[in-house]
């Protein structure tokens, strides 16, 4: 209750300090015009919509009912007094592109247009921050024309270091879809967890889904503490399906990661065959890189992906399919016979050159599926680990990557970057030392995850178009509940909301930080353990 009414307090500051007509919303509209006056919801006689917004007007219908306990009737019509108006028209794409929308709010009539049924969600979700600043009572007249500067705004989740659950899952796509962000990065395969049903492979999920124990400890990567307890969890293939269509509702598009060829313990755990040693593993109890991994040269392990990849295609629609690639260590393939001689075969020269080898198999068999591969951006075969004891010895590889493949950019510098984009390759930047959420608000306080641009200043402008996105990384291998998750979590999700949706010079921390207050209102009411702003803000207080 305290902590509520302290929100409650700083949110009256924040109206006072910014002026009664100040509108908070997250992330923020490119282009606000305010006008003389307001709507009143408590006048608000029903919802119109045009044909094709219907499933926007039940979403919004229902939101103020369970917000407001305001019981609106959802018709056919658009243009009388006194409604909230959805209005679909195609013609609008060419000024609002896919996500775009217009909202407009006079003393008489909301309305909201949109060329797609995304961008009427992304009109609503606007209109319901707008009214949250005032509880409800009204919407300050306004004529608010919106539109993402990218068209990828990511969430990833790791679940097979800690598994979270349905619930949260949707917990999260729901304050995604509050934020706009339209990417829900799902991380289900790793060394130490094994998380979608696989059926023609039971085992992966028997075996590869639990371990005995997990590492605990203040030393992290380096601690030798285990928990003694098992850990385990998997998705059956109808409650993905279920949270694909929770997602799809929510305008969010769910691309799964199943990493290849390397970080496969818990599948080599579950069939050793997979792995070039052919020997029996447990699933793995520490954290960190483990160096079996799947013997690419081996039809029957090409099956076996492929196999998979089938099932993954007939649950997930995304058109884009995440392999992962990262971290990939080279010494089980350095002392595999059949490996080698398979490079002999081949003429394939460096491990760097196998995996890309592989790599483009795979996005070929990916592409003919009607899909796109996207993976860490060490599959275009360069080592970035030089600070990894194990890939001193790395040489970049000479082949060269497939063009249609996605570069998910991690780590490196911006050379990296202007190879891949002069090179053609479209690319999602998700720089560690700015995006990943596991980081603590000491190394990535809440002004800096703000700060991140995806396009760096250093890019030349000719490859900026190459730049289609941003991802925020919640890797878990620390992070074993719900709590310690939305944390981390919240509130820098909803600073990389406006990193991927707001003009660079339509961004202001300050009113980002005004407009974040309403915010963590409606995080207490909904049970997220966000992170105070006094800690979000560390760096800022220890400066």
């Amino acid at each position: 209750m305290k902590k509520l009414l302290y929100l409650l307090l700083l949110v009256c500051l924040a109206a006072f300090e910014a002026g009664a007509q100040e509108i908070n919303i997250i992330p923020r509209p490119n282009k606000i015009e305010l006008a003389k006056g307001q709507f009143a919801l408590g006048s608000a006689k029903a919802i119109q919509y045009t044909s094709g917004a219907e499933k926007e007007a039940d979403f919004l219908q229902k939101a103020l009912q369970e917000k407001y306990n305001l019981s609106l009737e959802a018709n056919a019509g658009k243009g009388k007094k006194n409604t909230i108006s959805l209005e679909l028209d195609k013609k609008l794409s060419k000024d609002l592109g896919k996500e775009g929308y217009r909202l407009t709010a006079t003393p008489t009539q909301v309305t909201i247009k949109a060329a797609t049924e995304a961008g009427i969600h992304y009109g609503i979700q606007s209109l319901l921050q707008a009214l949250h600043t005032s509880e409800g009572k009204f919407m300050p007249a306004v004529a608010i024309e919106d539109k993402p500067r990218f068209e990828w705004r990511a969430l990833h989740l790791d679940e097979a270091r800690h598994f979270k659950g349905k619930e949260e899952v949707k917990l999260l796509l729901d304050e995604m879809a509050r934020l706009k962000m339209n990417v829900f990065h799902w991380h289900l395969v790793d060394d130490q967890g094994w998380r979608i049903e696989i059926k023609k492979y039971p085992k992966l999920t028997e075996v590869g889904s639990v371990r005995k124990s997990t590492a605990v400890g203040e030393k992290k990567w380096n601690s030798n503490k285990q928990s003694g307890e098992p850990h385990s969890g998997f998705y059956t293939q109808e409650e993905i399906k279920e949270l694909v269509a929770y997602a799809a509702e929510r305008h969010i598009n769910v691309v799964p990661e199943i990493e290849m060829p390397g970080h496969a313990s818990a599948a080599i755990a579950a069939y050793p065959w997979l792995g070039t040693d052919n020997q029996k593993i447990e699933v793995p109890v520490k954290f960190g890189r483990f160096y079996d991994i799947y013997d690419v040269t081996n039809p029957k392990v090409q099956e076996f992906l492929q196999d998979v990849l089938q099932e993954v295609f007939a649950l997930f629609p995304s058109k884009v399919i995440h392999i992962g690639g990262d971290e990939v260590g080279y010494e089980a393939w350095e002392k595999s016979k059949q490996v080698n001689a398979y490079m002999k075969e081949h003429d394939i020269k460096t491990y760097a050159d196998l995996q890309v080898h592989f790599t483009n198999n795979i996005s070929k068999y990916i592409e003919q599926n009607g899909r796109r591969m996207m993976g860490w951006n060490e599959i275009m075969g360069i080592n970035i680990h030089h600070d990894f004891e194990e890939k001193k010895a790395d040489a970049n590889a000479e082949t060269e990557l497939a063009k249609n493949v996605v570069v998910h950019f991690w780590k490196g510098d911006v050379e990296l970057i202007t190879q891949a984009a002069s090179q053609g390759y479209q690319l999602v930047n998700s720089l560690h030392s700015m995006t990943y959420l596991d980081y603590d608000y000491k190394s990535i306080p809440l002004q800096k995850a703000y700060s991140f641009d995806p396009v760096p200043q250093e890019l030349a402008k000719e490859y900026h178009q190459n730049i289609i996105g941003t991802g925020s990384q919640m890797w878990s291998e620390w992070i074993p509940t719900r709590g310690e998750m939305h944390y981390q979590v919240f509130p820098r999700l909803a600073a990389y909301a406006e990193v991927g949706w707001t003009q660079p010079q339509n961004k202001n921390y300050e009113q980002f930080r005004n407009a974040l207050l309403p915010l963590l209102q409606v995080w207490e009411a909904r049970g997220i353990h966000f992170a105070p702003l006094s800690d979000a803000e560390e760096q800022k207080k220890n400066q």
